[in-house]
Protein backbone atom coordinates (compact mmCIF):
# COMPACT_ATOMS: atom_id res chain seq x y z
CA UNK A 1 0.00 0.00 0.00
CA UNK A 2 1.27 3.90 -0.77
CA UNK A 3 2.32 5.27 2.08
CA UNK A 4 1.16 8.61 3.44
CA UNK A 5 2.49 12.03 2.34
CA UNK A 6 5.77 12.24 3.83
CA UNK A 7 6.43 8.91 4.94
CA UNK A 8 4.52 9.22 8.24
CA UNK A 9 0.91 9.10 9.23
CA UNK A 10 0.11 12.15 11.73
CA UNK A 11 -1.75 11.11 15.23
CA UNK A 12 -1.97 14.42 17.22
CA UNK A 13 -5.11 13.00 19.21
CA UNK A 14 -4.38 13.12 22.99
CA UNK A 15 -5.28 9.23 24.58
CA UNK A 16 -5.38 7.91 27.90
CA UNK A 17 -3.16 9.49 30.73
CA UNK A 18 -2.42 12.44 28.12
CA UNK A 19 -5.44 13.45 27.84
CA UNK A 20 -6.40 13.13 31.46
CA UNK A 21 -3.31 15.52 32.46
CA UNK A 22 -3.96 17.84 30.14
CA UNK A 23 -7.79 18.02 31.23
CA UNK A 24 -6.77 20.25 34.47
CA UNK A 25 -4.26 22.50 32.49
CA UNK A 26 -7.21 23.62 29.75
CA UNK A 27 -8.90 25.09 32.10
CA UNK A 28 -6.32 28.04 32.99
CA UNK A 29 -5.35 28.58 29.31
CA UNK A 30 -6.55 31.60 26.99
CA UNK A 31 -9.28 30.45 24.84
CA UNK A 32 -10.39 30.96 21.26
CA UNK A 33 -13.88 29.97 19.74
CA UNK A 34 -13.24 28.63 15.78
CA UNK A 35 -16.23 27.91 13.13
CA UNK A 36 -16.77 24.56 12.45
CA UNK A 37 -14.94 24.60 9.08
CA UNK A 38 -11.42 25.17 11.08
CA UNK A 39 -12.94 22.47 13.60
CA UNK A 40 -13.01 20.13 11.01
CA UNK A 41 -9.60 20.81 9.50
CA UNK A 42 -7.86 20.82 13.49
CA UNK A 43 -9.22 17.18 13.56
CA UNK A 44 -8.15 16.65 9.91
CA UNK A 45 -4.78 17.67 11.08
CA UNK A 46 -5.10 15.80 13.81
CA UNK A 47 -6.20 12.46 12.32
CA UNK A 48 -3.69 12.19 10.18
CA UNK A 49 -5.73 13.64 6.57
CA UNK A 50 -3.92 16.35 6.06
CA UNK A 51 -0.22 14.75 6.35
CA UNK A 52 2.34 15.76 6.88
CA UNK A 53 0.69 19.03 8.24
CA UNK A 54 0.89 18.38 12.20
CA UNK A 55 -0.67 21.96 12.93
CA UNK A 56 -1.59 25.25 11.15
CA UNK A 57 1.39 26.59 8.72
CA UNK A 58 4.22 28.34 10.11
CA UNK A 59 5.43 31.52 8.42
CA UNK A 60 8.21 29.84 6.10
CA UNK A 61 5.82 26.74 5.19
CA UNK A 62 3.35 29.11 4.18
CA UNK A 63 5.42 31.50 1.88
CA UNK A 64 6.59 28.29 0.38
CA UNK A 65 3.32 27.03 -0.14
CA UNK A 66 2.29 30.28 -1.97
CA UNK A 67 5.60 30.74 -4.33
CA UNK A 68 6.51 27.14 -4.73
CA UNK A 69 3.08 25.17 -4.06
CA UNK A 70 5.91 22.91 -1.60
CA UNK A 71 6.30 22.79 2.10
CA UNK A 72 9.84 24.60 2.92
CA UNK A 73 10.84 20.99 3.08
CA UNK A 74 10.09 20.68 -0.49
CA UNK A 75 7.65 18.23 -0.13
CA UNK A 76 4.69 19.49 -2.45
CA UNK A 77 2.10 21.21 -0.61
CA UNK A 78 -0.33 23.72 -2.68
CA UNK A 79 -3.22 24.86 0.16
CA UNK A 80 -2.42 27.27 3.11
CA UNK A 81 -4.07 25.66 5.88
CA UNK A 82 -3.82 28.58 8.66
CA UNK A 83 -5.69 30.06 11.27
CA UNK A 84 -6.49 33.30 11.19
CA UNK A 85 -6.91 35.47 14.59
CA UNK A 86 -6.95 39.77 15.36
CA UNK A 87 -4.27 41.39 17.86
CA UNK A 88 -7.04 42.23 19.77
CA UNK A 89 -8.23 38.17 20.10
CA UNK A 90 -4.56 37.69 20.98
CA UNK A 91 -4.45 39.26 24.32
CA UNK A 92 -0.76 39.34 25.20
CA UNK A 93 -0.14 36.18 23.87
CA UNK A 94 3.33 35.38 22.03
CA UNK A 95 5.07 32.70 20.14
CA UNK A 96 6.01 30.25 22.63
CA UNK A 97 2.35 29.99 24.27
CA UNK A 98 -0.45 27.46 24.39
CA UNK A 99 -3.99 28.68 23.60
CA UNK A 100 -7.10 26.19 23.46
CA UNK A 101 -9.09 26.24 20.10
CA UNK A 102 -12.55 26.16 21.09
CA UNK A 103 -16.20 25.82 19.35
CA UNK A 104 -19.33 28.33 19.36
CA UNK A 105 -20.35 26.31 22.67
CA UNK A 106 -16.92 26.85 24.05
CA UNK A 107 -16.13 22.94 24.08
CA UNK A 108 -12.57 22.39 23.64
CA UNK A 109 -11.37 20.98 20.45
CA UNK A 110 -7.86 21.16 20.26
CA UNK A 111 -4.59 22.86 22.19
CA UNK A 112 -2.58 25.19 19.79
CA UNK A 113 1.33 25.50 20.57
CA UNK A 114 1.94 29.09 19.07
CA UNK A 115 4.99 28.75 17.22
CA UNK A 116 4.20 31.54 14.70
CA UNK A 117 2.30 34.61 14.74
CA UNK A 118 2.66 36.69 11.25
CA UNK A 119 0.82 39.18 9.35
CA UNK A 120 0.13 38.42 5.67
CA UNK A 121 -0.96 39.93 2.58
CA UNK A 122 -4.98 38.83 1.63
CA UNK A 123 -4.90 40.44 -1.50
CA UNK A 124 -1.04 38.26 -1.83
CA UNK A 125 -2.96 34.78 -0.72
CA UNK A 126 -5.84 35.58 -2.77
CA UNK A 127 -3.58 36.25 -6.06
CA UNK A 128 -1.38 33.14 -5.70
CA UNK A 129 -3.74 30.31 -4.66
CA UNK A 130 -6.81 31.48 -6.52
CA UNK A 131 -5.17 32.93 -9.16
CA UNK A 132 -7.26 35.87 -9.06
CA UNK A 133 -8.35 38.54 -6.54
CA UNK A 134 -11.93 38.98 -7.91
CA UNK A 135 -14.35 38.92 -5.27
CA UNK A 136 -17.05 37.19 -6.61
CA UNK A 137 -14.81 34.07 -6.69
CA UNK A 138 -16.22 32.36 -3.09
CA UNK A 139 -12.94 31.81 -1.87
CA UNK A 140 -11.69 35.20 -2.42
CA UNK A 141 -14.07 36.76 -0.95
CA UNK A 142 -14.13 34.68 2.02
CA UNK A 143 -9.89 35.75 2.11
CA UNK A 144 -10.59 39.49 2.30
CA UNK A 145 -13.02 38.53 5.22
CA UNK A 146 -10.09 36.81 6.99
CA UNK A 147 -8.71 38.87 9.86
CA UNK A 148 -5.11 40.48 10.09
CA UNK A 149 -3.02 37.50 11.72
CA UNK A 150 -1.90 33.98 11.30
CA UNK A 151 -1.21 31.71 14.07
CA UNK A 152 0.84 28.53 13.39
CA UNK A 153 1.88 25.51 15.51
CA UNK A 154 1.36 22.08 16.57
CA UNK A 155 -1.78 20.95 17.27
CA UNK A 156 -3.20 18.51 20.00
CA UNK A 157 -7.19 17.42 19.61
CA UNK A 158 -8.82 16.81 22.97
CA UNK A 159 -12.11 16.52 21.43
CA UNK A 160 -13.33 15.28 18.10
CA UNK A 161 -15.44 18.66 16.60
CA UNK A 162 -19.42 17.70 16.69
CA UNK A 163 -20.36 16.06 13.48
CA UNK A 164 -23.83 15.14 11.88
CA UNK A 165 -22.41 13.01 9.75
CA UNK A 166 -20.17 10.38 11.73
CA UNK A 167 -21.44 7.07 10.72
CA UNK A 168 -19.79 8.30 7.01
CA UNK A 169 -16.39 9.43 8.06
CA UNK A 170 -13.79 7.35 7.82
CA UNK A 171 -10.18 8.35 9.04
CA UNK A 172 -6.56 7.40 7.16
CA UNK A 173 -6.11 4.49 9.73
CA UNK A 174 -9.69 3.00 8.83
CA UNK A 175 -9.58 3.26 5.51
CA UNK A 176 -5.65 1.62 5.09
CA UNK A 177 -6.99 -0.94 7.29
CA UNK A 178 -10.45 -1.87 4.87
CA UNK A 179 -8.48 -1.57 1.83
CA UNK A 180 -5.80 -4.52 3.23
CA UNK A 181 -8.94 -6.40 4.27
CA UNK A 182 -9.91 -6.44 1.30
CA UNK A 183 -6.81 -7.59 -0.18
CA UNK A 184 -6.55 -4.15 -2.77
CA UNK A 185 -3.15 -2.98 -3.25
CA UNK A 186 -4.28 -0.55 -6.14
CA UNK A 187 -7.16 1.62 -5.08
CA UNK A 188 -8.68 4.72 -6.90
CA UNK A 189 -9.80 8.00 -5.07
CA UNK A 190 -12.57 10.14 -6.51
CA UNK A 191 -13.38 13.74 -5.40
CA UNK A 192 -16.74 15.15 -5.56
CA UNK A 193 -18.89 18.04 -4.71
CA UNK A 194 -22.16 17.28 -6.68
CA UNK A 195 -25.03 14.46 -7.14
CA UNK A 196 -23.86 11.49 -9.72
CA UNK A 197 -24.56 11.25 -13.26
CA UNK A 198 -23.51 9.17 -15.73
CA UNK A 199 -20.94 10.76 -16.66
CA UNK A 200 -19.03 10.26 -13.39
CA UNK A 201 -20.30 6.89 -13.15
CA UNK A 202 -18.53 6.58 -16.54
CA UNK A 203 -15.53 7.81 -15.57
CA UNK A 204 -15.62 5.98 -12.17
CA UNK A 205 -16.05 2.64 -13.28
CA UNK A 206 -13.78 3.28 -16.33
CA UNK A 207 -11.03 3.87 -13.49
CA UNK A 208 -12.15 1.28 -11.71
CA UNK A 209 -11.35 -1.50 -14.66
CA UNK A 210 -7.68 -0.55 -13.67
CA UNK A 211 -7.64 -1.15 -10.21
CA UNK A 212 -8.63 -3.20 -7.07
CA UNK A 213 -10.79 -1.11 -5.59
CA UNK A 214 -12.86 2.60 -5.52
CA UNK A 215 -12.92 4.76 -2.90
CA UNK A 216 -15.94 7.28 -3.22
CA UNK A 217 -15.07 10.48 -0.88
CA UNK A 218 -17.43 13.34 -1.70
CA UNK A 219 -16.33 16.78 0.41
CA UNK A 220 -18.93 17.64 3.19
CA UNK A 221 -18.64 20.78 4.47
CA UNK A 222 -18.81 24.69 3.29
CA UNK A 223 -19.62 25.38 -0.16
CA UNK A 224 -21.10 28.01 -2.43
CA UNK A 225 -24.75 28.82 -2.85
CA UNK A 226 -26.38 26.85 -5.69
CA UNK A 227 -24.29 23.68 -5.08
CA UNK A 228 -25.96 20.44 -3.66
CA UNK A 229 -26.79 20.26 0.62
CA UNK A 230 -24.32 17.70 2.38
CA UNK A 231 -27.39 15.33 2.96
CA UNK A 232 -28.32 15.28 -0.42
CA UNK A 233 -24.44 14.23 -1.92
CA UNK A 234 -24.43 11.72 0.75
CA UNK A 235 -28.02 10.13 0.30
CA UNK A 236 -27.69 10.30 -3.86
CA UNK A 237 -24.04 8.59 -3.73
CA UNK A 238 -25.91 5.56 -1.31
CA UNK A 239 -28.62 4.98 -3.73
CA UNK A 240 -25.76 4.63 -6.78
CA UNK A 241 -23.47 2.40 -5.03
CA UNK A 242 -26.09 -0.13 -3.81
CA UNK A 243 -27.51 -0.60 -7.19
CA UNK A 244 -24.85 0.01 -9.56
CA UNK A 245 -21.40 -1.19 -7.89
CA UNK A 246 -19.95 -4.24 -6.74
CA UNK A 247 -20.14 -4.24 -2.91
CA UNK A 248 -16.49 -5.99 -3.06
CA UNK A 249 -15.00 -3.38 -5.02
CA UNK A 250 -16.48 0.07 -3.42
CA UNK A 251 -16.45 2.08 -0.44
CA UNK A 252 -18.14 5.37 0.48
CA UNK A 253 -16.87 7.72 3.30
CA UNK A 254 -17.03 11.42 3.66
CA UNK A 255 -13.92 14.25 3.60
CA UNK A 256 -15.13 16.86 5.86
CA UNK A 257 -13.36 19.90 4.64
CA UNK A 258 -14.61 23.13 2.99
CA UNK A 259 -14.58 23.68 -1.05
CA UNK A 260 -11.68 25.95 -1.68
CA UNK A 261 -12.69 26.09 -5.51
CA UNK A 262 -8.71 26.54 -6.20
CA UNK A 263 -8.83 24.92 -9.73
CA UNK A 264 -5.31 23.36 -10.02
CA UNK A 265 -3.81 23.48 -6.64
CA UNK A 266 -6.80 22.54 -5.18
CA UNK A 267 -6.74 19.40 -7.25
CA UNK A 268 -3.04 18.72 -6.23
CA UNK A 269 -4.50 19.34 -2.21
CA UNK A 270 -7.09 16.46 -3.01
CA UNK A 271 -5.03 13.97 -4.57
CA UNK A 272 -2.65 14.37 -1.46
CA UNK A 273 -5.65 13.71 0.84
CA UNK A 274 -6.56 10.64 -1.17
CA UNK A 275 -3.03 9.14 -0.94
CA UNK A 276 -2.92 9.71 2.80
CA UNK A 277 -6.19 7.38 3.05
CA UNK A 278 -4.55 4.80 1.04
CA UNK A 279 -5.26 5.88 -2.49
CA UNK A 280 -2.53 4.45 -5.43
CA UNK A 281 -4.57 6.39 -8.33
CA UNK A 282 -6.99 9.52 -7.99
CA UNK A 283 -8.73 10.59 -10.77
CA UNK A 284 -9.15 14.14 -11.75
CA UNK A 285 -11.83 15.65 -14.18
CA UNK A 286 -11.32 18.62 -16.62
CA UNK A 287 -12.20 20.66 -14.36
CA UNK A 288 -11.32 19.78 -11.09
CA UNK A 289 -12.50 21.87 -8.21
CA UNK A 290 -13.22 24.93 -10.28
CA UNK A 291 -15.41 27.78 -10.50
CA UNK A 292 -17.02 29.64 -12.69
CA UNK A 293 -14.50 31.02 -15.89
CA UNK A 294 -11.87 31.07 -13.44
CA UNK A 295 -9.37 28.57 -14.49
CA UNK A 296 -8.16 27.34 -17.99
CA UNK A 297 -9.38 24.04 -19.71
CA UNK A 298 -7.66 21.46 -18.57
CA UNK A 299 -5.42 23.49 -15.77
CA UNK A 300 -6.50 21.08 -12.99
CA UNK A 301 -5.13 18.05 -15.00
CA UNK A 302 -1.81 19.96 -16.58
CA UNK A 303 -0.94 21.15 -13.27
CA UNK A 304 0.63 17.36 -12.12
CA UNK A 305 2.96 17.21 -14.96
CA UNK A 306 5.34 19.66 -12.40
CA UNK A 307 4.69 17.35 -9.32
CA UNK A 308 6.77 14.07 -10.79
CA UNK A 309 7.57 13.44 -6.27
CA UNK A 310 3.03 13.64 -5.47
CA UNK A 311 3.51 9.34 -4.58
CA UNK A 312 -0.05 9.00 -6.66
CA UNK A 313 -1.26 8.70 -9.95
CA UNK A 314 -3.40 10.98 -11.60
CA UNK A 315 -5.93 9.39 -13.67
CA UNK A 316 -6.81 12.27 -15.72
CA UNK A 317 -10.29 11.98 -17.79
CA UNK A 318 -11.07 13.75 -21.24
CA UNK A 319 -14.35 15.26 -21.90
CA UNK A 320 -16.82 12.54 -20.83
CA UNK A 321 -20.39 12.66 -23.14
CA UNK A 322 -23.25 10.24 -24.49
CA UNK A 323 -23.24 9.59 -28.51
CA UNK A 324 -26.35 9.20 -29.86
CA UNK A 325 -24.76 7.46 -32.87
CA UNK A 326 -22.64 5.64 -30.53
CA UNK A 327 -25.55 4.83 -28.53
CA UNK A 328 -22.96 5.11 -25.52
CA UNK A 329 -21.17 6.85 -23.16
CA UNK A 330 -17.49 8.53 -24.93
CA UNK A 331 -15.26 10.48 -24.82
CA UNK A 332 -12.91 12.67 -27.22
CA UNK A 333 -10.52 9.94 -27.49
CA UNK A 334 -12.66 7.30 -28.50
CA UNK A 335 -15.90 8.65 -30.42
CA UNK A 336 -15.42 9.63 -34.16
CA UNK A 337 -18.91 11.60 -33.86
CA UNK A 338 -19.34 15.23 -34.65
CA UNK A 339 -20.31 17.74 -31.65
CA UNK A 340 -24.17 17.36 -32.88
CA UNK A 341 -24.43 13.83 -31.65
CA UNK A 342 -23.05 14.72 -28.01
CA UNK A 343 -25.41 14.93 -24.84
CA UNK A 344 -22.80 16.97 -22.51
CA UNK A 345 -22.90 16.72 -19.02
CA UNK A 346 -23.23 19.65 -16.60
CA UNK A 347 -23.08 20.54 -13.30
CA UNK A 348 -25.24 23.78 -13.92
CA UNK A 349 -27.64 22.39 -16.17
CA UNK A 350 -28.54 19.68 -13.83
CA UNK A 351 -28.36 21.99 -10.70
CA UNK A 352 -30.90 23.86 -13.16
CA UNK A 353 -33.46 21.66 -14.29
CA UNK A 354 -34.07 19.99 -10.82
CA UNK A 355 -34.70 23.82 -9.53
CA UNK A 356 -37.71 23.45 -12.40
CA UNK A 357 -38.51 20.08 -10.84
CA UNK A 358 -37.76 18.09 -13.89
CA UNK A 359 -35.08 14.89 -13.87
CA UNK A 360 -36.14 13.95 -17.43
CA UNK A 361 -33.09 13.66 -19.75
CA UNK A 362 -30.57 14.39 -17.13
CA UNK A 363 -28.63 11.58 -18.04
CA UNK A 364 -28.82 9.76 -13.88
CA UNK A 365 -29.86 7.20 -12.59
CA UNK A 366 -33.91 6.56 -11.69
CA UNK A 367 -32.53 5.65 -7.99
CA UNK A 368 -30.62 9.14 -7.71
CA UNK A 369 -33.53 10.86 -9.46
CA UNK A 370 -35.91 9.33 -6.98
CA UNK A 371 -33.65 10.81 -3.87
CA UNK A 372 -33.52 13.84 -5.57
CA UNK A 373 -37.10 14.46 -5.74
CA UNK A 374 -37.82 13.88 -1.80
CA UNK A 375 -35.97 17.21 -1.04
CA UNK A 376 -37.98 20.71 -2.21
CA UNK A 377 -34.57 22.65 -2.19
CA UNK A 378 -31.66 20.60 -2.89
CA UNK A 379 -29.54 23.53 -3.01
CA UNK A 380 -27.35 25.06 -0.72
CA UNK A 381 -28.73 28.44 -0.13
CA UNK A 382 -26.28 31.79 1.59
Amino acid sequence: MVGPHGGKLVDRTLKGKQLERIQDEIVELPKMVVNKELANDIRNIAEGVFSPLEGFLGQQDYLNVLYDKRLANDLPWTIPIVLDTSKHNLSGLTEGDDIVLADKTSQPIALLHITDIFNFDKKEMASLVFGTTDKSHPSVAKTFHMKELLLGGKLDLINKPESSYETHRLSPVETRRLFKEKGWKTVVGFQTRNVPHLGHEYIQKTALSLVDGIFMQPIIGRKKSGDFKDEVVIATYQALIENYYLRERAIFGILQTEMRYAGPREAIFHAIIRKNFGCTHFIVGRDHAGVGNFYPPLSAQKIFKDFPDLGVTPLLFPCVFYCERCEAMANEKICPHGIRYRLDFSGTKIRAAISNGQTAGLMIRPEVAKVLMKWKNPFVEM
